[in-house]
This record gives C-alpha cells, structure tokens and sequence, in this order.
C-alpha cells in the first residue's frame, strides 16, 4: 500500500468563500488528489494525493482560476510589507472619502458647492481606479475565469454608483452617487485592512514558532574546531555545541556534558529540566546553563519544531461537516444575490409609480431616502444596495476564523487537532477508551527486579532489539546500564503482536515475553508492574518485573471525564491482575485486559453499534487501528515524535489531563461556529429584504457589512478568552 503524499501551501489572490470554493474545485480535477483543504483566514492549503505531484502542476491548476500558490511560506517581513500597503491604501483613500462626503452632505441640505458633480467625479475616479485597483482586479480575474467572489459584487456596486456622476454630468436625470463609489471601496478597503490585521494576531501561534527556529549552529570539525553554519547545511550525525544561554539549534542527543533545558515551548512548564549524557533534546529548546554538545538526529522537516508547525498547518486547513452545508449555500450565493439586485431594479423601474406613496413613506422616515428621487435614480440605488449588503464574506470567514482560533489555543496548550471534524463530533463523546502503557501510566517502564543470569539477560536483551514493544527499551535500557550488553545475531525472529518475540542463537530458541499464565504471579503484581517471562527450547529461566509508573494527573483526569458525564474504559494488552489494580487505582468504570490490537478495535466497534459515540486514546502506534476505527482519537505523543498519523487530536506533551482540554476547545470551538453562522445567516436574511425593499442607503449596507465581518472575527477570537 503505498503512502500519501501530503502538501501545504499558500494561495494568494483569494477574498472569500466562493474564491476558495474555485481553487478547491480546480485542484480536485488532477486526478491523484484525494483531498484539498482551504483556510481563508490564512490563506493556506493542504492537500493530500496518491503521489507526488510536481508543484508546476498545482500552480498551473491555481493560475488557471485566476490565483497564485507559493510554496514557501510567506515570511514575516513579507506578511508585513503587505500590511503596511495596505495601510497605506486606506489613508489614501480615507483622505479622499472622507472630505468628498462633506461636500456631499452640503449639498444634500441645500448648500451650493460650486462644480460640485466634476469634483465627486475626479476624486471618486482617484479612489475606484486607485485605491480600489486591487478589488477591480480581483473583480477582472473571477469574471474572466467563469466564477465571481466578493470583489465582484463591490465593484459592480462601485462602478453602478461611479456611472451615475458621469449620467449627471451629461445632464441626464438621475442622482448622483458618485460619492458613495469612493464610500464603498473606502469602507471595502477599511474592512479588508481590519481583516488582516486580525487574522495576522490569529496565526501568530505559528509565526512563534517559526521565531524560534535557530538560524545558525556551531558544528564541531574532526580537529575540535567551533565553526558556525546555517542550520540547513547542518547534518544528521553532525556534532554541535550548544553554549550557555543559547537555543538548541536542532533535535539530537546529549553526548557530552549537562545542562538545565528549558523545554517551556514543548511541556508548557517554566521549570528547566536536567538533562546529561544520553538524553534527547528538542530544537528551539534553550540552554540555560552549562555547554553540551548534541550529536544531530533529526533535520529540516523531521525536527520536533518543522513537525508542529506542519501539524498546525493541516489543523488549520483542515474542513468540518457543518462547512459543507455553509459551502453549499455560498456555491450559490453570490450569482442568487446578483439576480435578486437586478430583479430588485428592474421591478422598481417597471413599478415606480405603484409604489409612490410607499416611497413618500419611506422619504418622511428614512432621513437617507429623498422624496424627489426618479425611476431610474431609485433603480440604481436598490441594485447598488442589495449587492453591497449581500457580500458574503462574513459567511466565508465563520468557520475558518474559528478553526483558527480553536486550533492557536490548543496549540498553546500542547495540542493539535489534525482533523477539523473532530471540533463537531467531541461535543456528542459519550464513551472514551484508555490505552494503559503510555497513556494511563508514564511510558518509561523501567527493570526493577529479574532473576535472569547475567550472560543469558545479555542474550535477551539483544533479541529484545528486534523488537517494537515499549517494554522492550526498559530491558535493552537495563543491560547497557549494567554492563551486559552485547550484540548478537539472532535468526527466524518472530515477533506476535501482544505475546512476545522469539529468535534462535547457537541452535537455541529464545522467548521473552507475556507469561502463560499471570495468576502465578499474582503475588508480585502490584498494578504498576508487568511481569515478562524468559524461556530457552521452552524451558523457563526466570521473570523480569518491569515497572511503569501510573502518571500523577491520571487520577484526576478520570475524576473530571466521569463528572462531565463520559464513560470510562482501560484496554490493555497486560494481564488482568495488573489491568484490575490500575482500574483500581485510576477510577475508571470499565477494564479489559490481555487485548491484541484486534481486540481494541472490536470493542470500539461494539460500543458504537449500541450507539455510543467513542473517544479512543492512545499512543498512535500499538492503537493505530483502535483509533482510526473511533468516532474521535486522541494520541498521547511525545516532544520528539509528532508523526502520529492516526489520531485526530494529538497531545505532544503526553499530558493525560490534556484531554480534557481537547474536549473543552472543542465544544467551544463549534459554539463560536454556530454563533458566526447563525450571524452571517441572520444579517443576510434581514438586511436583503431591506435593500430590496429601497429602505437601505448603500452606504449603510457597505458599513453593514463590513461591521458583521468583523463581528465574526471578533467572536472568533474570542475563544482565547475561554481558556
């Protein structure tokens, strides 16, 4: 079975939610992708395909929609070059607006400003052309590409208005709204640099990051010289010295002195921690005393950092159910909204003298509605106002803003939720299901009794080499601490899942592994233990008590999961004496023991057939099946093993009690949905019927608009205050 080739990348050019519904549709159609996922808010996209695609081949695909994809990330300094343009566009055209409705209002009171309709012409023109030459062009491109986005609708409503002061001009009679051109493009152009300004502080988790990657290292040459390098020629099996007070360029292993970490950016606790010979470190980390030198094990995207900033990404990126119903609504919406404006016009124009006396009406009410206005005036200004009113961007923004948001505050928290559904369904988990090893207890199983001979625990050790099972480490870990450690050369290696491996030296097979029978050491067995038996030609020579810890919070979360109403399970592959007493220990409802990998995925399916809504945790590599087969996985991972692929949600500090917080974001995270969909819902079913209706000033749909956007990203972000 071949992998999935995986890809992230940015998208420039796009504006709502109809632009990333175009660059999707385009990318599906090369026949290997299997799945595209666009974030407005960040402007990055994720896809996964049966193989590699040459990048020439996406970008053609994008520019044929009209949009461009950059590989790389944008940099910072890139990101704020764009801002302050952006900025700058605004002052520009503030400084213009701003005064032009001053003269407009005069004259609307009666006040006489003296070519009046030439100088709105000019300066309208300076802010339509200029400022807004970015909206046009995105207008320009949608149209010329066969689809429309929100550009569309805001230049139609500016180039409608603009047309007007020239219909003025050349004394035909009509009103001139040439004044509310500049107003919309301003407004527009105000609501994109708030925008941006907003969903730059909202992808500040992974810009944080980013600054913390180091830029150079200090390698050690054959002749012990310090020579500094970029981090990117640095590599694997290179030597660097890390020196008091700097960053840990890179993830590696101590080989040479000790020092105090501080691993706040992966644990999200201030205390340093020791760390000498032998023990791994994390890139980005900081040496807050003491020079070691780190032998390199890991660079470029397989470092701890590259690994978080990639998972990020896909969370970010990625789509939940509830966004395809949004998505269905807004294929749709812009070419709806643009019939009913020119429905809304032409029945004003074939009906403006039926409707006199509602238009007085509305004139003796609405201080923005004049009663000397003509038909085609009236026209123009309905089909101005419904299309301003309906610009769908704050229904393209509800649910990516708050992906965004959610998934910043996990990953503050040490979290990342790589699969967007996961926000829908942890609201409906009833059930959650516990690995043992590494979950519920610390994951260092350590040998803390054996009765083996020293030369035959030397020879069991290396057979434990070929093996992938965690107690494995404890064994080989204790030999090399003791001096016994050698390397043989074993063959027929047999591993079974869940009962041990088997391998034959000088004739002789070897077993270690799960006993027959774990009654017989039911005496030894205090629920932090695992007792594994060595046999030769099944003959037994003694037992090995390795020890896990029960991790500190474990209790504590269970506590917590019981009293928001979950159910809780321990599937562990261990004997039932152990499984009983940790059962014990932690509180949870339910245990099974002695299960294979078949087994845990048997239950998780049993529980959903009685309809049970599932919540696997694991450690994402014995339970990869068990959490793929749940309706929500969360895999407890560590600093330096991110590359978790079957979970939904993964913890990389490895915190039990993280899962609680998982449950939390989540459930906040898809009300904050809710709340923005049931605004941008609301805001367009009212404000439509209005500007239908002529009781909107396009100004005040623009400024509308513009205000229910922002309330979106607002509320979005406001999920950082929850927590």
């Amino acid at each position: 079975m071949n992998e999935d080739y995986k890809i992230n990348f940015s998208v420039e050019g796009m504006t709502c939610a109809g632009c990333v519904r175009n660059v999707e549709r385009a990318l599906k159609k090369i026949e290997e992708v299997k799945y595209v996922s666009i974030n407005l808010a960040t402007e990055r996209a994720f896809l996964i395909s049966s193989k590699e695609i040459p990048f020439e081949q996406i970008e053609r695909q994008i520019k044929n929609v009209g949009y461009k994809a950059v590989k790389k990330r944008i940099s910072n300094d890139v990101l704020e070059e764009k801002y302050k343009k952006s900025k700058n566009n605004l002052i520009i055209a503030s400084a213009i607006t701003i005064p032009l409705m001053i003269l407009m209002v005069l004259n609307m009171f009666g006040i006489t400003i003296p070519f009046f309709h030439y100088i709105e012409l000019v300066f309208s023109s300076i802010v339509l052309f200029y400022s807004g030459r970015k909206t046009l062009k995105g207008a320009y491109i949608a149209v010329s590409h066969g689809h429309t986005n929100m550009d569309t609708l805001v230049s139609l409503g500016g180039i409608s208005a603009w047309i007007t002061n020239l219909l003025a001009i050349t004394s035909f009679d009509i009103l001139s709204f040439g004044t509310l051109a500049a107003m919309l493009i301003n407004l527009h152009i105000l609501g994109r640099f708030i925008e941006s300004k907003l969903k730059r502080n909202a992808s500040k988790e992974i810009k944080n990051l980013l600054e913390l990657q180091s830029n150079y290292a200090f390698v050690e040459t054959e002749g012990n010289e310090q020579i500094e390098v970029p981090v990117d020629s640095v590599k694997k099996g290179d030597i660097i010295v890390v020196k008091k007070g700097s960053k840990i360029p890179l993830d590696g292993e101590i080989i040479y002195g000790g020092a105090s970490i501080n691993e706040s950016m992966v644990t999200g606790e201030p205390v340093p921690v020791y760390k000498e010979k032998g023990e791994e470190v994390i890139g980005g980390t900081i040496n807050e005393n003491g020079m070691i030198k780190v032998k390199v094990e890991k660079v470029g995207e397989d470092t701890f950092l590259s690994q978080m900033i990639k998972l990020i990404e896909e969370s970010q990126s990625a789509k939940i159910p509830i966004q395809a119903f949004a998505d269905k609504i807004t294929n749709y919406f812009i070419p709806i909204v643009f019939g009913l404006a020119v429905f809304s016009a032409l029945f004003w124009y074939f009906n403006f003298e039926n409707l006199a006396g509602y238009q007085e009406f509305l004139s003796n009410n609405l201080f923005w509605i004049k009663d000397e206005i003509n038909v085609l005036s009236q026209s123009i200004f309905v089909f101005v106002a419904t299309l301003v009113i309906a610009c769908p961007c704050a229904l393209g923004l509800a649910i990516p803003m708050a992906l965004v948001s959610g998934s910043g505050v996990a990953a503050k928290k040490g979290l990342i939720i790589r699969n967007g559904s996961a926000i829908q369904t942890s609201k409906d988990i009833d059930t959650i299901l516990f690995d043992k090893t590494g979950t519920i207890t610390e994951g260092n199983p350590k040998v803390v009794y054996h009765n083996i001979k020293e030369d035959v625990f030397s020879v069991i050790a290396s057979l434990e080499e070929y093996s992938n099972h965690p107690l494995a480490n404890a064994v080989i870990k204790y030999s090399k601490e003791n001096n016994l450690y050698k390397k043989i050369k074993f063959d027929n290696i047999e591993e079974i899942t869940s009962k041990g491996i088997s391998g034959v030296y000088n004739n002789d097979k070897y077993f270690v592994g799960k006993p027959e029978n774990s009654e017989n050491y039911r005496d030894i067995l205090n629920g932090k233990n695992t007792i594994i038996e060595v046999t030769k030609n099944d003959e037994k020579l003694g037992i090995i008590s390795i020890e896990d810890p029960i991790k500190s919070d474990a209790v504590d979360t269970i506590k917590k999961l019981k009293e928001m109403g979950l159910t809780t399970y321990i599937l562990t592959g261990d004997n039932k004496v152990t499984a009983q007493k940790v059962a014990e220990i932690v509180g949870v409802d339910y245990y099974e023991a002695e299960m294979k990998p078949k087994d845990k995925v048997d239950i998780v399916n049993k529980l959903k057939m009685q309809g049970k809504k599932v919540c696997m945790v694991g450690d994402g590599i014995n339970d990869a099946a068990a959490l793929k087969a749940a309706d929500l996985s969360l895999a407890i991972g560590t600093g330096t093993d991110l590359a978790i692929e079957s979970a939904d949600i993964v913890s990389i500090k490895g915190d039990i009690q993280k899962i609680v917080d998982s449950i939390d974001i989540s459930k906040v995270t898809f009300s904050k949905i809710k709340q923005n969909l049931f605004w941008a819902f609301a805001y367009n079913l009212i404000a439509i019927p209005l500007a239908m209706s002529g009781a909107l000033h396009p100004a005040i749909a623009e400024i509308a608009m513009i205000f229910s956007s922002i309330n979106v990203i607002i509320n979005s972000n406001s999920i950082k205050n929850k927590f």
